[in-house]
C-alpha cells in the first residue's frame, strides 16, 4: 500500500473486481473521451476480474503494478493508476497511466496518486525514467503531470486510435535525478 494524505493506493485483487467494474461503468462516458473504445464485455465483472488476474501475473514478473486509488476519508475506490511496460537495463523505465472518477476529479487525487507511484518507481523499483502519454486536449491530465514534476519532451503524432480517430499525444517524463 502507498499512502498519501488525501488518498492511498492499493494493488487491485480479484476481490476488487465488482467495485472496480462499478467504477468503470460509472465513468464509461467520462473516460471514453481520452481512451480507446471498449467492447460491451469490457464492462463486466468477469472481464475486469481477468484483467486484474493478468495484472497480478505481470506484477509477479515485475513488469506492471496496477493500483486502485482510494479516498483516505471514505476508503472508497475513486480511480486507478498503473505503472506498466517496465523495462530493465539498458532502459530502466516504465509508463504511468491513470483515471480518476469524474465526481472526484479536480480535487488533487490524481496529482497525489501520480506522485505516490513515481516515488514507488524510483525508490522501490529503482527505475531511471517514468513516462506518460497524454492527449493535448486533456488539460486536466497535463496539469496533473506538470504539478508532479513531469516535463513535456515532445509530440507523438497519430499515436493512439481513440473513438475512430488517430490522436496525437504528448510524451511527458520524469528522470530519477529530478525526483
Amino acid at each position: 500500500m502507498l499512502e498519501g494524505s488525501r488518498c492511498y493506493l492499493r494493488i487491485l485483487t480479484e476481490e476488487d473486481a465488482s467495485v472496480f467494474t462499478k467504477l468503470v461503468l460509472d465513468n464509461k462516458e467520462y473516460w471514453s473521451i481520452f481512451e480507446p473504445r471498449h467492447e460491451a464485455s469490457y464492462f463486466t465483472v468477469r472481464v475486469q476480474k481477468e484483467k486484474i488476474r493478468e495484472s497480478l501475473y505481470q506484477m509477479r514478473e515485475r513488469k506492471e503494478y496496477n493500483f486502485g486509488v482510494f479516498d483516505t476519508e471514505t476508503s472508497k475506490i475513486i480511480g486507478h493508476i498503473s505503472l506498466y511496460g517496465i523495462k530493465r537495463l539498458p532502459f530502466s523505465s516504465g509508463f504511468i497511466g491513470y483515471s480518476i472518477d469524474e465526481l472526484a476529479s479536480g480535487k488533487g487525487f490524481g496529482t497525489e496518486a501520480v506522485s505516490l507511484v513515481t516515488k514507488f518507481a524510483f525508490d522501490k523499483l529503482a527505475l531511471h525514467r517514468v513516462e506518460a502519454y497524454v492527449s493535448p486536449r486533456n488539460t486536466s491530465s497535463i496539469k496533473v503531470l506538470e504539478k508532479s514534476g513531469y516535463n513535456r519532451e515532445g509530440l507523438l503524432r497519430k499515436l493512439l486510435y481513440i473513438n475512430g480517430v488517430w490522436e496525437d499525444h504528448y510524451v511527458y517524463a520524469k528522470i530519477e535525478n529530478e525526483f
